[in-house]
């Protein structure tokens, strides 16, 4: 499986592939099945060697490709051997306003393998929202290192999880986060209360994994757009 960049690395991708000669050769190379040499790629869309390498090294330094120097066909020739080019493993992907459906997916494999007999799927999902969510704050602890942790410096490392989950995180007051985007719609819409339930579990979760004493997860009438989940101080 190939992994999932960050939105800027997908920008600098996509904006690569604004150039008809460089998207006709990564076109080209991902239908090959095979490492393209310089050469191959040169050929498929009818530019000279040097004006193709300058292209290639364009997609593999936006990360779409992957170049290696190996012997092609079998045969080794004096020198060193051409430099190919395949596809990276990377997945890209961008949406404005941010969605991820691939998390609501994650918990939900997760929820599906780690549930007991007895579970129901609903909890088991509601379980593993929670656990990923404390999974990302404890992450973040662990990266920051903030010590013993305040409600408000609290909420502002949670505006740090949430803003690379696509919550769009603003401070409502200096004890209240609001989340200005839902990045599990259109999938919210269709199960409003599993969806919502998991994203409060999640909410939970981030908050339990970056050890905040006394800010919880509460269900709001979300604005347009938003989401239904804030945090905020209890009482």
């Amino acid at each position: 499986m190939g992994r999932v960049t960050s939105d800027l690395a997908t920008i600098r991708a996509v904006a690569a592939l604004d150039e008809d000669l460089r998207r006709g050769m990564y076109g080209f190379i991902r239908g090959a099945g095979r490492p393209v040499t310089r050469e191959e790629a040169a050929a498929a869309v009818g530019i000279s060697r040097k004006l193709a390498a300058f292209h290639l090294d364009k997609l593999v330094a936006a990360g779409l490709l992957r170049a290696r120097y190996e012997t092609v066909g079998g045969v080794r020739k004096v020198g060193r051997a051409p430099k190919v080019y395949e596809p990276a493993a990377t997945d890209f992907a961008i949406t404005i306003p941010p969605r991820q459906p691939d998390v609501l997916a994650a918990i939900l494999v997760d929820a599906v393998a780690s549930a007991t007999p007895d579970e129901p799927a609903r909890d088991a999902a509601l379980r593993m929202a929670g656990h990923h969510g404390a999974t990302a704050g404890a992450a973040e602890r662990d990266r920051a290192r903030p010590g013993r942790l305040g409600t408000e410096r609290g909420l502002t490392l949670a505006g740090t999880v949430l803003s690379r989950h696509g919550f769009e995180p603003s401070r409502e007051t200096p004890v209240c986060l609001r989340l200005g985007n839902c990045p599990f719609r259109p999938l919210a819409a269709r199960a409003p209360d599993l969806v919502c339930g998991m994203t409060e579990r999640f909410l939970t979760g981030v908050v339990e994994g970056l050890e905040v004493p006394g800010v919880v997860a509460s269900r709001v009438m979300p604005r347009d757009g938003g989401c239904c989940v804030e945090l905020r101080a209890e009482g």
